[in-house]
């Protein structure tokens, strides 16, 4: 069992920073496929992020270059530097883990546990 809890979200201006952390607790979070997902109202659920517990790291195109994921594995935590925020980067931010398969994968379907998510506001 893995349970996760995500952190650092709130209301920030376009051009603005956050920092998002997920703390893990749990004996197998090494074997965790980690990812980080959003989701805005009346929308799907999206996949921002992933990293692996070797460092293999998958970004969504509309978060390149401006989003940073990273994980520390001896604190079981990983993190999102989110930077030069958009408004439409608005949404509930969740972190997940999943044991399926040796890489990683972008669909929710395939995460076996999550976050209660945290909410990042983006103002225009």
């Amino acid at each position: 069992q893995v349970q996760l809890e995500e952190s650092g979200g709130g209301l920030v201006q376009a051009g603005g920073s956050l920092r998002l952390s997920c703390a893990a607790s749990g004996s197998i979070f090494s074997a965790c496929k980690m990812a980080w997902f959003r989701q805005a109202p009346g929308k799907e659920r999206e996949f921002v992020s992933g990293i692996t517990s070797s460092g293999t790291i998958e970004y969504t195109d509309s978060v390149k270059g401006r989003f940073i994921v990273s994980r520390d594995n001896a604190k079981k935590m990983v993190y999102l530097q989110m930077n030069s925020l958009k408004p439409e980067d608005t949404a509930v931010y969740l972190c997940a883990c999943s044991l399926y398969g040796s890489t990683l994968k972008t669909m929710a379907s395939v995460y076996d546990y999550w976050g209660q998510g945290t909410q990042v506001t983006v103002s225009s």
